[in-house]
């Protein structure tokens, strides 16, 4: 059943339903950073770009403009259609074999308006003109891009649309600014016969593929003679792509052509039309650069401050160089980090502490033993009444310094009597 087209169709609802519930879910989390707003954003533009393209199909389904869909309905209610249904079936299964109207095509083909080629000064306006516009484009193109990469759920189309319509409104008084004259001076031209683009054809061969009535009325356009056969003709046209029409033979020409003048009336339509739609594009920027106007500020913040900081670690790094050390190894005489090996001999990596000395910590055990006959470990013992003798070494505790010192005087006969003057002041 998943070959027909109601089928089809109760499919396509219920995905469009499914990718609608999966938006809803996705959109009630609130993103944690703005990466991830970002990510989100990408997965429902994806999302919805797949409902379009989905409801794009059921709206062709339901149009049923090879009424598909009525036979397949009066089958199921006991009309048939039977070899109709399966015509339909075959070229809806293989597309490429439907006919093609070729007469309309040509139709198209035969209403499209050659570009037209020119020299001296008209080709250097042209020439500054298509570079002016080879740079809009670019720049156009990279801010869709990360118009779209930044933006995703926006819809860029619909901007566009409102950007043309609000468009030919100026231009048509000439309050597009920047282009007020160029709209009220060229308002007036009417189209005029045009060449063919020279730059897409390496050969006469190639031209000679436009057919005869295309070379005739390109050579009429140029002022050349139109007769002859038509590899006469192609030849005849080929000669303009890399000479001028000042430095051509005079025999190639028709009599009475005055070719600057033809130069100069269908300089006027290409002009008009190519400043009409660099104004477009500048418009068309100039909304995307509005758009994105918080993100420009936000980049251009983040490039400067990026750059201070650069110039602030190249100014410290000019004054003392950062010496690598991510072991933390302790330094040399020459104040960089001591080799690891001597690290390891030295047993640097232990750590000590003495009570005594206020909980200070000593690294290694040469350090450790040494620091005994320091001063800060003999303020300590000074301060407990118990001499710095060598008795006491490898005692950190002060708890254990003042046992070791009792059992000391003890020994000595030096704590009985002040024990017992002790009982007596007691009592």
């Amino acid at each position: 059943m998943s070959s027909t087209l109601l089928e089809v169709t109760r499919a396509g609802h219920e995905e469009v339903e499914r990718l609608e519930r999966l938006i809803v879910k996705d959109l009630q989390n609130e993103p944690a950073s703005s990466k991830d707003r970002l990510f989100q954003n990408h997965r429902v533009r994806n999302m919805i770009d797949e409902i379009t393209s989905t409801t794009l199909k059921l709206v062709e389904i339901y149009e049923d403009k090879d009424s598909a869909r009525k036979d397949e309905i009066a089958a199921l209610g006991g009309q048939t259609a039977h070899w109709n249904k399966r015509i339909r079936e075959y070229h809806r299964r293989h597309p490429a074999a439907r006919v093609v109207d070729v007469n309309e095509e040509y139709e198209e083909l035969l209403k499209e308006e050659p570009r037209i080629e020119f020299t001296g000064e008209v080709a250097l306006f042209l020439y500054l003109y298509g570079k002016y516009r080879e740079y809009l484009e670019k720049l156009q193109e990279y801010l869709i891009y990360f118009f779209a990469r930044t933006e995703p759920l926006q819809d860029l189309d619909r901007i566009f649309s409102k950007v043309i319509t609000e468009f030919e409104e100026q231009w048509a008084i000439g309050q597009i600014q920047g282009w007020e004259n160029e709209a009220q001076e060229n308002g007036h031209v009417s189209a005029q016969p045009a060449v063919i683009d020279l730059d897409y054809y390496s050969t006469v061969e190639e031209l000679m593929e436009v057919g005869p009535e295309r070379l005739k009325e390109a050579l009429a356009a140029l002022g050349l003679k139109t007769g002859g056969t038509i590899q006469q003709r192609a030849e005849r046209l080929f000669l303009t792509k890399h000479t001028p029409l000042e430095q051509l033979d005079r025999k190639h020409f028709a009599k009475g052509s005055r070719v600057s003048e033809q130069n100069a009336n269908a300089a006027a339509p290409q002009q008009a039309e190519s400043s009409k739609e660099i104004a477009l594009m500048e418009a068309k920027m100039k909304k995307l650069c509005d758009l994105l106007q918080e993100t420009i500020v936000r980049t251009k913040e983040n490039v400067e401050k990026k750059q201070e900081e650069v110039q602030a670690d190249t100014e410290s790094d000019d004054d003392e160089q950062q010496i690598y050390n991510p072991l933390k190894l302790p330094m040399g005489w020459d104040g960089k980090p001591i080799p690891y090996w001597l690290y390891k001999l030295h047993g640097l990596g232990q750590e000590f502490k003495c009570e005594i000395c206020g909980n200070h910590s000593y690294w290694g055990r040469r350090a450790y033993e040494r620091h005994f006959k320091e001063w800060r470990h003999q303020h300590g013992m000074r301060c407990l009444g118990i001499p710095n003798t060598k008795n006491f070494n490898e005692i950190t505790s002060i708890e254990e310094a003042k046992q070791l010192w009792e059992r000391i005087q003890e020994r000595q006969g030096i704590l009985l009597p002040y024990k017992l003057c002790l009982s007596t002041l007691n009592h």
